[in-house]
């Protein structure tokens, strides 16, 4: 199993198939994965339990000092990226200075890169927490994860650390009131004798009645690019993918497709 990890803060800028030129920003240690969820596609690998206490994340004056050093030289070379992006090695809303941080990238772009546009991609996991709830409200783009509107597909397909359950992470969803993109990952396949495959009539159909509840700005549709921590998984063919997408914007909500 390879994994795809980062060993610095700040990495790129990258060509993302979503957000364009994207200057990435890893709030999590150093070429090790830490996050609420287990998800069986994550190119970072999977998550090691017993990790938080101990583990060592950038300060926020780190992250303030580096990000505004790499603004700076790339602008001041004419490449403006078209996204900052808070992603990294697994959950960055679980760094303890996230709402600080966010406010410090808002002062930096808007000083040195006013055409760069903020993002956060994110699972959702943490948004009950008011600093990151506020966080979030600050940023361009709130990409948030939902995956399946089933119980049962979540906790195979996402495998939450702790006793997290799917109506958590809808609850805090329905916060934002709209104001968010859904990032949804389509895949088959099948993982301690479970068959997952949340292209189903079933899925489908419970999925696109969330995204009629939460009537997000955007959802994004596609399928994993890299090597995933669990073997024998399917990609979704993009004519699959476009399908489901003509289906969301027949229910009048934008999306992004891609393969």
């Amino acid at each position: 199993m390879h994994t795809f990890l980062f060993d610095s803060v700040i990495f790129g800028p990258v060509a993302s198939r979503r957000l364009g030129s994207s200057l990435g920003i890893n709030l999590l240690p150093a070429g090790k994965k830490i996050c609420t969820f287990n998800c069986i596609y994550c190119e970072c690998g999977f998550t090691e339990k017993g990790h938080s206490q101990d583990s060592a994340f950038p300060d926020r004056d780190t992250v303030k000092k580096q990000l505004e050093l790499r603004l700076r030289e790339l602008t001041g070379s004419g490449l403006v990226p078209d996204t900052i992006t808070y992603a990294g090695n697994g959950e960055p809303t679980l760094h303890p200075e996230f709402e600080g941080i966010i406010s410090d990238t808002v002062q930096i772009r808007d000083t040195v890169s006013p055409g760069s546009k903020i993002v956060v991609l994110s699972n959702a996991s943490l948004v009950h927490k008011p600093s990151v709830y506020n966080a979030l409200e600050q940023v361009d783009k709130n990409v948030l994860k939902l995956d399946t509107g089933i119980e049962a597909t979540f906790q195979a397909l996402n495998q939450p650390l702790g006793d997290v359950r799917l109506a958590d992470i809808i609850a805090n969803l329905k916060m934002f009131n709209g104001r968010m993109t859904i990032q949804t990952l389509f895949v088959k396949g099948k993982y301690r004798d479970k068959r997952i495959d949340n292209t189903s009539p079933e899925e489908l159909r419970e999925l696109y009645k969330l995204y009629w509840i939460l009537r997000p700005a955007e959802v994004m549709v596609y399928t994993f690019a890299r090597e995933t921590p669990v073997s024998g998984l399917e990609k979704i063919p993009y004519e699959r993918l476009r399908i489901i997408a003509d289906q969301i914007e027949g229910i009048g909500i934008k999306t992004d497709v891609q393969p």
